[in-house]
């Protein structure tokens, strides 16, 4: 399956040849930034291609023409097509994850990230920021609930502290829900006791 922001990027290719054209459309399959390639039907009354190869394309004349047969068009091929298209794109959100030694006190490496962070928020120009407070599954869900979001307006006060704009940062809980490595209950786990901050 494609995902949504893949399927996304394709409607807009479509769009935006077949507004150039006039005649034909070209629909073609790229891969995602991380490298995985998905697939995708392109299909009307008059018959149906899959296309699940990166950088291959098909067209279709007319909506009473059967898409053509995949062929592999490439990379610089279709960067040069679709351009305009793909210089639009938006940027896709960074994630730092810190940790925690215990309580609201940070492990010394995810202290180091926080310059890192600072510098993606102001190199974006950022006023979408995400900060969302975990646990592990120690104590009880009421004790962890709190926890997760102390841990979140930590990182959110040190964040405003180092210049990022306090507005701009959304704080949630998730409390011992959502884990990073899955354990049973009051399973001690460094993994989990953790903030991750989202920049878009």
């Amino acid at each position: 399956m494609v995902s949504p922001s893949r399927i996304a990027v394709l409607i807009l290719l479509i769009s935006l040849v077949c507004g150039c054209s006039g005649r034909k459309t070209l629909v073609a399959l790229a891969p995602d930034p991380d490298g995985k390639t998905g697939s995708i039907v392109i299909g009307n009354d008059a018959g149906l291609v899959n296309i699940n190869a990166p950088y291959h394309a098909t067209t279709v004349a007319h909506t009473g023409a059967q898409p053509t047969t995949p062929e592999n068009l490439g990379k610089q091929n279709l960067d040069r097509i679709f351009a305009e298209a793909l210089s639009i794109q938006p940027k896709r959100p960074i994630h730092f994850l810190l940790y925690f030694k215990k309580d609201t006190i940070l492990t010394s490496d995810s202290e180091k990230l926080l310059p890192d962070i600072i510098a993606a928020i102001r190199e974006r120009n950022s006023i979408d920021i995400s900060v969302i407070g975990h646990t592990d599954t120690v104590g009880s869900m009421e004790y962890n609930t709190e926890l997760s979001s102390n841990r979140a307006l930590v990182i959110k006060n040190a964040l405003a502290r180092a210049g990022a704009e306090a507005e701009s940062i959304r704080t949630t809980s998730h409390g011992k829900e959502n884990l990073l490595i899955q354990t049973g209950d009051n399973v001690n786990e460094p993994r989990n006791r953790r903030v991750e901050v989202v920049i878009r």
